[in-house]
């Protein structure tokens, strides 16, 4: 398989990620039935954010996150993407693929390391300081944490280019959109009972239930179809 450096594809899979992302925010901030869960966040996140642990912990994590994924659009994305016509078939196949390896490996570094013993269960635990998570807990997290979940996305993404790929830039699109905002959703406040909001309902008070203390399941960041499986989801 031919692999080259396509600056060409990730400069447009790095236009498609910002539009996509301001035209999303856009569109959900005009869905009404979303009014009272995003009060309830802001209002949450407003007194989070007036303690003196918030803000420095937020501003290390955010360049941790920034330079990691710098490096990634640098030295990973060029040589896995690619602007080729492929079918719709394997956009959606690699794209599966993408997320269940990656979540994979998280839910065993998640369960094993951040909640197993000894220095990494320390750096988890401050992130478990938030035992009623609303959107800014998403970012009240350990830098080393940070750079460990997006290197397994990188890793696990650049072990299947090698073997499945280059991808299609659509592919990557929705991989990272989807690895990127549903790790943020799954720590806001939402309690509905009507669609869109039931779903991303069932999936933010599952990970309530893990924020309860260190010894709760719910380890998986995609789907918990891993705790399903190893018996893990509460």
């Amino acid at each position: 398989m031919n692999f080259s450096y396509n600056w060409q594809a990730t400069l447009a899979l790095i236009a498609t990620l910002a539009v996509v992302s301001i035209l999303g925010k856009a569109l959900v901030a005009r869905i009404r039935a979303f009014d009272g869960m995003r009060d309830i966040n802001r209002d949450q996140d407003k007194e989070k954010k007036a303690k003196s642990k918030y803000p420095p912990v937020i501003k290390s994590t955010r360049m941790i996150g920034l330079y990691t994924n710098l490096a990634f659009f640098v030295l990973v994305v060029p040589f896995i993407v690619t602007l080729d016509n492929v079918s719709i078939g394997k956009v959606l196949l690699d794209l599966f693929a993408i997320l269940m390896v990656y979540d994979f490996f998280y839910y065993l570094t998640h369960r094993f390391l951040f909640h197993g013993q000894g220095y990494f269960r320390q750096v988890h635990a401050l992130h478990h300081q938030a035992r009623k998570p609303t959107h800014i807990d998403a970012f009240y997290v350990h830098p080393l944490e940070t750079f460990i979940g997006i290197a397994l996305f990188m890793s696990s993404t650049a072990l299947l280019g090698l073997f499945m790929g280059p991808f299609h830039l659509a592919t990557l699109a929705v991989a990272i959109l989807v690895f990127s905002n549903l790790n943020v959703i799954n720590h806001c406040h939402i309690r509905m009972d009507s669609f869109p909001g039931k779903t991303l309902s069932w999936i933010s008070v599952k990970h309530a239930n893990h924020h309860k203390d260190m010894h709760q399941g719910n380890y998986a960041t995609i789907t918990l179809l891993y705790d399903k499986l190893f018996r893990t989801l509460v």
